[in-house]
């Protein structure tokens, strides 16, 4: 399969994982739980080896950003100072619990004590979203690793070059083969493969709402296996009359703007108060034209390209929707380069709650706001 820069070329070629694959991956988890992780390592050991894979991130984090930008159209700087950090950070907290995965001792009787013992839950399938490649699998692997369970793990097929370099510093940092197993591919063919499988114990899901419902009903068909899903929203951001309108502004369009609005919790929704709605989308119209689209290895660049060609085509149809759909286009809404897949910040007005861009998460750099 094809890996493609976010600006529409292709980097590499990466081999596309099968069923069978997965199959292998679950089976080599297993080993790996039963033999050389879980209760075969004790907590202590498993917390050395995380802060040992954490310390690697970050002497690798310039190469690991520049990857990240590459591959995803995240700017360097923020990929560098932000994902790294999140991920060396996550990775180091989750690393400091391993040694306190602790049950307990309750006396029932003068002659009798009871002990609870907490264990693995045993092979955890996790499949990760493509905004934030690496970090994201690290919020995932860090407390998955650090109670013992092993892993197989799907990165996105959009941008999966941060997570495949990740392997080989996971084999740095001496964590032993088969703890961490990482199957590139579709949804349609490795995450139902992972969903399905009888012998993973839980699955943990980061992306779309339609996908959860599939992954809840999978699980439930094959062998109950438990969940997690983080799953898709339309954030609102309610500003009243009292508010401090700087700091409004400033928070609004870093909620609504930031990663090229390829965030989960993205403020994609603004209520503003009828007595300052026109000095606050003044306002803040003057941040969203100040937004620095651009290169993303270019220091000046705030706002990237978006991270894919078909999540590009999305965003068009939800702009092209409330356009047809009578909502004011009241800034952007176009591309701004000829080349590459960079949108314009683009602000809505007069939005009615029914239509398409009020009621579906769409992932771009975009608001809706309305008087209230």
């Amino acid at each position: 399969m094809s890996v493609i820069t976010a600006t529409g070329k292709t980097i590499t070629q990466v081999a596309e994982a099968t069923a069978d694959d997965v199959n292998r991956a679950v089976v080599s988890a297993r080993k790996a739980l039963d033999t050389v992780w879980g209760l075969k390592c004790p907590g202590a050991e498993r917390g050395r080896l995380l802060s040992r894979l954490a310390d690697l991130i970050e002497t690798h984090q310039n190469e690991l950003a520049a990857i990240e930008a590459l591959n995803s159209g995240t700017p360097f700087m923020s990929a560098k100072f932000l994902d790294m950090s999140v991920a060396v950070a996550s990775l180091r907290y989750n690393a400091g619990w391993a040694s306190k995965v602790q049950g307990k001792v309750i006396e029932t009787t003068e002659n009798k004590l009871v002990y609870t013992r907490r264990e693995p839950m045993g092979v955890c399938g996790q499949i990760s979203p493509w905004n934030f490649p690496l970090m994201m699998v690290l919020m995932k692997v860090g407390p998955a690793l650090a109670a013992g369970n092993t892993v197989v793990i799907k990165p996105s097929e959009v941008n999966p070059l941060t997570t495949l370099r990740f392997c080989s510093l996971v084999k740095e940092a001496g964590i032993p083969n088969g703890v961490i197993n990482v199957v590139v591919g579709y949804g349609h063919t490795v995450g139902c493969a992972i969903t399905e499988h009888m012998d993973i114990d839980k699955v943990a899901f980061t992306g779309s709402t339609a996908a959860g419902k599939k992954i809840m009903e999978s699980a439930a068909r094959s062998n109950l296996k438990k969940i997690t899903l983080e799953l898709g929203g339309k954030n609102p951001a309610i500003i009243f009359d009292d508010a401090d309108l700087d700091k409004a502004v400033k928070w609004a369009s870093h909620g609504s703007f930031f990663n090229a609005g390829q965030v989960c919790v993205a403020t994609s929704r603004l209520f503003v108060h009828t007595s300052i709605y026109d000095e606050f989308l003044a306002r803040f119209t003057a941040v969203a034209r100040a937004i620095k689209l651009g290169d993303p290895f270019d220091l000046a660049t705030t706002q990237g390209p978006q991270a894919s060609q078909a999540h590009f085509a999305r965003i068009m149809a939800h702009i092209e929707s409330g356009i047809a759909e009578g909502a004011t286009l009241h800034l952007g809404g176009h591309r701004h380069s000829a080349h590459g897949l960079w949108i314009e910040p683009t602000i809505f007005t007069d939005v009615r709650p029914d239509m398409r861009v009020a009621r579906e998460e769409s992932f771009w750099p975009r608001c809706r706001t309305d008087a209230v």
